[in-house]
């Protein structure tokens, strides 16, 4: 039987990993994204599903913690918000050069330095881009609604394991802050040591006095080495290209202008297709599910089919870039956004497309 309830998209996420099974959550509280840590605490889940919940003392233990959790082969995970996030980048990208899995969640508040607690989509280049040192990527899923927020944990989790590489739900204030409905994926029972073992036998489980136990450690002193390692993580990242990119079209069809938005922003973009079309300016959208994977063939299938294409995000102009390089000049591409923690209003999106593309 299905569980509906009521919850921030923040609560979406503490229940969603209670239900996939998840072995250990590892965080610090700040806001916006603070209810995470709040739920889990309240739901006790290590009394019921075995799930540890730890507060860590600091947003670099807990990554590390989850580094240390992910070598084993467990399903771990941590969350923050964007100051938060830039101290756990070092972390990520030992978590990245190790080959391990684990889902992270970034709840995007407004920057630079520690900014405002108001919603932004800032992060993007810190985020799609790999954030740390390095040649790594992520997989990143951007939600736009609470229902996603739930259900991007199991996707998360499943596509980090499948790859071998740590895996983001990239959101931000106003969706972690968002009530609305959300149907509970079902429960599913924790892995057993010996389950584990045989999913991940790369996995650490700890063998004394055994030489022959697996070592996790992105650390290589032969560049020649190193050099095959990070070409192994390339072909890697363009099979993750091939296979899993995601996104959303909506009413466009028929479309003379297309708006490129994720997560909150998308969700703005949809009145104001309604608004614009009232008004005869035939707007569609194209929302990525996957900012990386990006959907560059879809955007570039849109170059010779519109007049103009607008990227809508609460930044200075970030998954722009990634536009351009998809349309490759075919179609005029501009950018609009809000900064600092002021969110747009459908009728301003509509406005920038009269002022920007006609």
């Amino acid at each position: 039987m299905e569980e509906i309830k009521l919850l921030k998209g923040n609560e979406a996420i503490a229940y969603a990993a209670i239900r996939y099974g998840v072995d250990g959550y590892f965080g610090y509280p700040i806001t916006p994204q603070s209810e995470i840590l709040e739920t889990l605490m309240a739901e006790r889940p290590w009394e019921t599903t075995g799930m540890v919940v730890l507060q860590a003392e600091s947003e670099i233990a807990a990554i590390n913690m989850v580094y240390g959790g992910a070598g084993t082969g467990k399903r771990v995970m941590t969350s923050s918000s964007s100051p938060g996030i830039s101290l756990k980048q070092e972390g990520i990208s030992y978590l990245a050069g190790a080959d391990l899995p684990c889902l992270i969640v970034n709840v995007m508040r407004g920057g630079p330095g520690l900014g405002t607690i108001q919603p932004s989509q800032a992060d993007y280049f810190q985020t799609v881009k790999g954030g740390g040192h390095g040649d790594y990527r992520l997989i990143t899923l951007a939600p736009s609604s609470v229902q996603e927020m739930a259900d991007f944990v199991a996707l998360g989790f499943d596509l980090a394991f499948k790859y071998l590489n740590p895996a983001i739900i990239l959101s931000d204030g106003m969706i972690g802050q968002l009530m609305e409905k959300v149907i509970l994926p079902p429960f599913r029972p924790r892995k057993t040591t010996d389950e584990i073992l045989e999913e991940s036998p790369w996995a650490a489980q700890g063998k004394p006095k055994c030489r022959k136990s697996n070592i996790i450690t992105s650390l290589e002193l032969d560049p020649v080495i190193m050099e095959e390692k990070n070409l192994r993580f390339q072909q890697k990242y363009r099979q993750i290209e091939e296979n899993e990119v995601r996104y959303e079209e909506f009413m466009c069809d028929d479309a003379e202008y297309l708006l490129v938005a994720f997560g909150s922003s998308a969700r703005i973009c949809q009145k104001a297709i309604e608004t614009g079309r009232r008004a005869n300016l035939k707007l569609g959208l194209l929302r990525p599910i996957t900012l990386w994977p990006f959907p560059t063939k879809a955007l570039q299938a849109y170059a010779d089919k519109v007049k103009g294409i607008l990227s809508v995000e609460l930044n200075a102009g970030q998954m722009v870039e990634d536009i351009r390089l998809a349309v490759n000049g075919k179609v005029k591409t501009e950018h609009f956004g809000r900064l600092g923690g002021i969110v747009f209003t459908p009728d301003e999106i509509v406005q920038a497309v009269k002022e920007k593309l006609t």
